[in-house]
């Protein structure tokens, strides 16, 4: 899995829901960029590591998510690993979407091809079909974010998008009911590595330190819809929710560095079966837990 869309599936797919019976189809694109000061093969343990950990966060009480296959895949020249999971989220949107949604309508399937540096993760619900998706890929760069259209758009769409940038140590991001003291980069400092708190001005301290390492993951999110009236009010949703969704993960991911930073591509492999165990007996047994559609 390339990216943690657990927020992005308890938030944004159970609106998609509530209005599948209109008739206005569209494709939103935003790209987005997130500098870290890691490289990139760092950032493959960290990200792999953070993922498998907001996944147990998220999962509880017969809802979250449930791992079906992680296996390696290659396919038309492209090889890497293959993830399936689902995600059973009814308790966590809000009660005028469980008023339109279908029994067993909120849950979801993730498909995800990891083939670093480059990702692509594949959001769909077999209630609305064709009527839905949700495309995230991610180039991974050694870089602070200075390439232009990675993701090679034809030069209409890339003229017509916003690149949003995302600042994880800038607290004015994050909302006070995302805020954790314990993941706030600005404030760390690693024990292992060295690196943090974040001030202010890092990434232009960053720049003038040629040998520290650095790198930035470049994301572009692709949904398609199929509302009518609220296409604007949907796209404007997603956008921000997006957002907010990347910087909290990496956000934690940056904080959490002295637990990922020694382990290896192997220790994740066993970590992530591990997990896989882990998040059946949660999903049956205790409280739901993690995020909902009604966080601020």
């Amino acid at each position: 899995m390339c990216h943690c869309v657990t927020a992005a599936v308890n938030r944004s797919l159970p609106y998609a829901l509530a209005f599948k019976s209109c008739v206005l189809a569209s494709k939103l694109f935003s790209p987005s960029r997130v500098v870290l000061p890691c490289s990139v093969e760092e950032y493959q343990v960290g990200q792999l590591f953070s993922v498998a950990q907001a996944s147990k966060n998220e999962t509880g009480g017969g809802e979250g998510i449930e791992v079906l296959k992680n296996e390696p895949y290659e396919k038309d020249g492209e090889k890497g690993q293959y993830t399936h999971k689902i995600y059973h989220i009814k308790s966590k949107v809000p009660a005028f979407v469980k008023m339109f949604a279908p029994e067993g309508s909120l849950v979801f399937h993730e498909k995800a091809w990891n083939a670093y540096p480059y990702c692509r993760t594949i959001v769909t619900n077999e209630y609305m079909k064709d009527n839905f998706f949700i495309k995230i890929e991610t180039w991974h760069k050694p870089d602070l974010g200075t390439q232009e259209n990675v993701h090679k758009l034809d030069s209409a769409t890339w003229q017509n998008v916003t690149v949003v940038p995302i600042d994880i140590a800038d607290r004015s991001q994050v909302s006070t009911a995302d805020y954790k003291p314990d993941e706030d980069p600005a404030k760390f400092k690693s024990t292992k590595t060295g690196r943090g708190p974040l001030g202010p001005t890092w990434k232009k301290e960053l720049a003038s330190k040629t040998d520290s390492p650095r790198m930035c993951a470049y994301k572009l999110v692709t949904v398609k819809f199929k509302w009518w009236g609220l296409q604007t009010k949907v796209e404007n949703f997603i956008h921000e929710q997006e957002k907010r969704i990347f910087n909290n993960f990496h956000r934690q991911l940056f904080c959490w560095i002295d637990k990922w930073v020694e382990l290896t591509m192997d220790d994740i492999r066993r970590m992530e079966a591990e997990t896989q165990r882990e998040l059946e007996e949660l999903r049956r047994r205790g409280e739901v837990r993690g995020t909902t559609a009604s966080d601020k």
